[in-house]
Formats: structure tokens, C-alpha cells, sequence
């Protein structure tokens, strides 16, 4: 592999102590957003006010590391003034990047702060490279994360046919790979990633305990059930279990993460600029560990890329905050596409 250069590693920063804990364990930058709609990770008690991302920014970048905000919902009917302010506010705040989705706001972020890198955000679908040439021409764009249903070839012939770097993530919670399209949530509650910056919104979650059983429900709708045995997973409809036919099972898709750690030198050789790391929503010690792990793998597939090998230490490391305690290389490995 002469010559390819390593990814940036991109880290999810839900909170300042996990931003602290993805710039302290390797992280080459990390990515975080307001505590509002404009975000579509906007879980209760998660993500910065203006004085934590503040401080957050000045904890990064005063040790060489890139901070990205994701601004990455749409904008609603009525209420465009508020996702302007937070693409201003971000201009202000000196971020390095502002993840966007939304055309109008990607429009109105390239004429209103022309010197603001923009990238493209796995929310706004892009899974071509006419569509990434699209985002590029009209408005821009830098950087596009590319939706996890593209093969490795597939992802290789849209880096082949753009100027704009390609982000492709790396490890996390998989959905159902129908990101900035999926109405899996409003179908239940009304509300999705994409209004209101939440799948299942947790007021809409409810736990119910009994004998021997954990039931989840998201707005009345039973999600599914757990026997003492079972690690009870947050409920959301695209990870349920639900009868077909007579038969209960996991229907559209059964929790698991994805892991690239073997695949990683191709991904480097096919010229990837960053991977990315998901889960703003999941503790700072998951985000210290999956760091860590990746960090350690990127570093020496920089020191021997041909005789780079997969340390069982890092799967192990891995699997332990593994939704579901399975991983899959996704989309990436599917030699019939």
C-alpha cells in the first residue's frame, strides 16, 4: 500500500466529558452539536450550551485537533431562523467544519460564510458521486459521509470520481441503512432524527418490569420483550422483534455494530480522508475505548501497511461495547452488489 495516507479518525463528542475523552485517547477530530433541533442526536441531558462547546472548542483545537459541528437536521416549516443562528453561531465559534444536510441551509451557509468548510451529512444521502459532485459545484462541499450501504468498490468508485474527500464510518450502532430517509420514527411518535433530532424520543420510551420479563414500548407500540438473560436495548422500531407469519423475530434488523478493523487498509488504499466513529449518544468510557482501539490500529497501519494484522486485544476491546455483542463489516463485504 506505497503512499496511502492514513484517514483522519473522526470521534463522536455527545458531551465535554466525552470530548475530552476522544481528543485524550487519539482522536484526529471530533464532532458534536447544540442542544436543540438542529442536531439529530438531540437526546435529553447530552450535547453543549454555548458556554460547554465554548469551552469545548478551546480544549480541542488548543491540542491540534479538528472540531466539526453537526447542524444535520431539517429545518422545519416556519422555523428556518433558528437553524440559520446555529450555522452562524458555529461560523462565530471558529469550528473547523459545520456538517449539513439540509439544501437550503448548505445554500445559505456557502454564500452567508464563504471561508466555513462545509461537509455533507450522512443525512443528506448522498450515495453517488453525482450526487457528492452536486453538493461540491453548487455549494461547495469539502467533505461528504457517505451512507453505510455502499460497498467497498462501490465507495472506491465515488472517491475515483470526486474532488471532495469521502468520510465512510468505521464503527458504531448500524441503522437501517436509510439514513436522511427513514420514517421509522415518525411513523410511531410523529417525530424522527430528522425534525426533532431524535430516533425514538425518550419521552415517547417507556419500561415496563414483570416477572421474569422487560417490555419496551416507544408511544404504545410494543417493541419488545426481554427475559432476564437478554441485555434490554433501547427501543427503537428498526431493532424490535415482531411477529411475522408466527414467527418473532428481529423483522428489519437485528442490533449489531459495525467494525472495520480488517478492512482497514483497503480502506486507506481506495484514498478514504476520514473514518468515523458513531454513538453521541453513548457514555465517555465508550468513546475513550472505541478511540483508543482505533487509534492504536490506524497507527500501525501507518508504521507497516503490508504487514498489518488485526491484534485480537482491539476486537476484544471492541466487542465489549458492541450493540447487540455481534459486529458485521455491513455493506462494506457484500460481494453480490
Amino acid at each position: 500500500m506505497p503512499g496511502a495516507k492514513i484517514p483522519q479518525l473522526v470521534c463522536p463528542a455527545g458531551s465535554l466529558p466525552a470530548l475530552r475523552a476522544a481528543v485524550d485517547n487519539g482522536a484526529d477530530a471530533v464532532y458534536l452539536g447544540y442542544r436543540n433541533d438542529t442536531n439529530a442526536r438531540n437526546f435529553a441531558g447530552l450535547n453543549f450550551d454555548r458556554r460547554t462547546m465554548v469551552e469545548g472548542i478551546r480544549y480541542a483545537q488548543s491540542r491540534g485537533r479538528q472540531v466539526l459541528m453537526a447542524i444535520n437536521t431539517f429545518a422545519q416549516p416556519g422555523r428556518f431562523a433558528e437553524w440559520r443562528d446555529a450555522v452562524d453561531g458555529a461560523a462565530e465559534l471558529g469550528v473547523d467544519a459545520v456538517i449539513l444536510a439540509d439544501v437550503g441551509l448548505l445554500d445559505y451557509a456557502s454564500k452567508r460564510h464563504s471561508g466555513l468548510r462545509l461537509h455533507l451529512s450522512v443525512q443528506g444521502s448522498a450515495t453517488s458521486y453525482e450526487a457528492v459532485n452536486f453538493a461540491h459545484r453548487e455549494f461547495g462541499v469539502r467533505r461528504v459521509v457517505l451512507p453505510r450501504v455502499l460497498t467497498l468498490a462501490q465507495v472506491e468508485t465515488v472517491i475515483r470520481h470526486t474532488p471532495v474527500e469521502i468520510e465512510v464510518f468505521a464503527f458504531g450502532s448500524l441503522c437501517v441503512m436509510n439514513e436522511g430517509r427513514c420514517w421509522l420514527s415518525s411513523y410511531a411518535t410523529g417525530e424522527s432524527p430528522n425534525t426533532v433530532g431524535a430516533c425514538s424520543p425518550a419521552k415517547f420510551v417507556k419500561w415496563e418490569r414483570s416477572p421474569g420479563r422487560m417490555t419496551t414500548r416507544l408511544n404504545g407500540v410494543l417493541i419488545d420483550s426481554f427475559g432476564d438473560d437478554e441485555s434490554a436495548g433501547y427501543p427503537t422500531l428498526c431493532k424490535g422483534r415482531f411477529e411475522v407469519d408466527g414467527e418473532t423475530y428481529y423483522a428489519l434488523e437485528e442490533p449489531t455494530s459495525l467494525n472495520v478493523l480488517e478492512i482497514l487498509p483497503a480502506i486507506a488504499e481506495i484514498g478514504v480522508a476520514a473514518v468515523k466513529v458513531e454513538g453521541r449518544q453513548r457514555s465517555p468510557a465508550y468513546v475513550a475505548q472505541v478511540t483508543r482501539t482505533l487509534r492504536a490500529a490506524l497507527d500501525e497501519l501507518a508504521r507497516d501497511s503490508r504487514h498489518f494484522h488485526v491484534r485480537p486485544a482491539w476486537q476484544a476491546e471492541l466487542a465489549k461495547v458492541s450493540e447487540g455483542s455481534q459486529v458485521t463489516l455491513g455493506a462494506y463485504n457484500r460481494p453480490w452488489r
